[in-house]
């Protein structure tokens, strides 16, 4: 304001991921004290909802409570698979609020934005260290492109990918085999309703003692595969639903779910796309095992898009790589050479 003798700061325009949308303390908030308690009452509990700042949290006996967030963590968010610790009156279940105090460090946090030209990362999960891709030979027809989307998302993430195709009973996959077959570390499996649950069982053995988080798009079976994993997993944090407002049944929100013997599953809501702006061009050549050890034939400063000078169509002429895969590559090059064009 004029003459009251002060200057206006300038806020940079750095790029935002989710915890910028919470909400920060104002100037009239009291000043934070050096001294925070310890908190050595707090349960550990791992978060399985996440809707309008309320956490539905699982603790380790198989309590569901709802909790927010303390005042103490400040700007930190917290996501569905977050490992916390929570205070308060967890006897009372859902139906008492309790403070999470602490968030453990995550081993791996899997991030994907709206678009590749948005500058907002959003978490889909922390702390997964698989990712099942699900999609369906047909009914809706598979979209490969969105496919290698999730991988360039899980190699980054330092995730473990596994590609489900589902409804190989109306549809050979063999299209889609001959595209991943090349891919080194991964496992396709093969899911259909003649297959005597052979696929789900595979599916099983995969997932026992692993965090896993599922994407796909909408109709693929994902959530019905899901479900014949943990059949009661629904009911046993269920009590969460009426809380937060969430139809767990409908997956309009990631869901975290224990599974029988060891590990957990993250259900997600069907995809329509799958943002990689948090991701640099030459991450994403990385991103791609089955065809970055074919850039050394490529010149040094090679942006891989013009098939006269690039050594990768070579390598894919070979049989290294499906032209598909090259495909995928050179569209998400393009992607963002263009959002970064827009930005300037």
């Amino acid at each position: 304001m004029a003459g009251d003798g002060r200057r206006g700061r300038r806020l940079s325009r750095g790029p935002r991921d989710d915890e910028d949308s919470f909400d920060r303390a104002g100037r009239g908030s009291r000043p934070r004290s050096r001294l925070r308690p310890a908190h050595t009452e707090a349960l550990p509990a791992r978060v399985v909802t996440v809707d309008r700042g309320r956490y539905g949290c699982l603790l380790d006996d198989g309590t569901v409570v709802v909790a927010m967030r303390a005042r103490e963590l400040g700007r930190r968010a917290v996501v569905v698979g977050d490992e916390v610790a929570v205070v308060g009156d967890v006897a009372a279940g859902p139906e008492t609020l309790v403070r999470i105090v602490r968030v453990a460090p995550r081993r791996s946090t899997l991030r994907r934005t709206a678009d590749d030209s948005d500058p907002i990362e959003r978490i889909v999960v922390a702390n997964a260290d698989q990712m099942v891709v699900v999609c369906a030979v047909t009914e809706p027809e598979p979209q490969p492109r969105l496919i290698d989307r999730c991988l360039v998302a899980a190699e980054d993430a330092g995730v473990h990918p596994i590609l489900c195709l589902t409804k190989v009973d109306l549809k050979p996959p063999t299209d889609l085999l001959a595209i991943y077959d090349t891919v080194r570390d991964v496992e396709v499996v093969l899911v259909g309703r003649g297959d005597a649950g052979a696929g789900r069982q595979r599916l099983s053995e995969l997932l026992h003692d692993h965090v896993t988080v599922f994407v796909g798009s909408s109709g693929v079976g994902k959530s019905t595969l899901v479900n014949a994993l943990v059949p009661d997993a629904l009911q046993r944090v269920g009590a969460v639903s009426g809380t937060t407002g969430k139809g767990l049944h409908t997956t309009t929100a990631a869901i975290a779910l224990p599974l029988p013997d060891a590990g957990w599953v993250v259900d997600t809501p069907g995809v329509r796309s799958f943002g990689l702006a948090h991701i640099d061009r030459d991450q994403l050549v990385r991103c791609f095992p089955d065809l970055v050890e074919g850039t050394s034939e490529c010149p040094g400063d090679c942006d891989h898009l013009d098939p006269d000078v690039c050594g990768l169509d070579e390598w894919v002429a070979q049989g290294r790589a499906h032209a598909e895969r090259l495909d995928s590559l050179r569209r998400l090059l393009i992607s963002r050479t263009e959002s970064l064009s827009s930005a300037q």
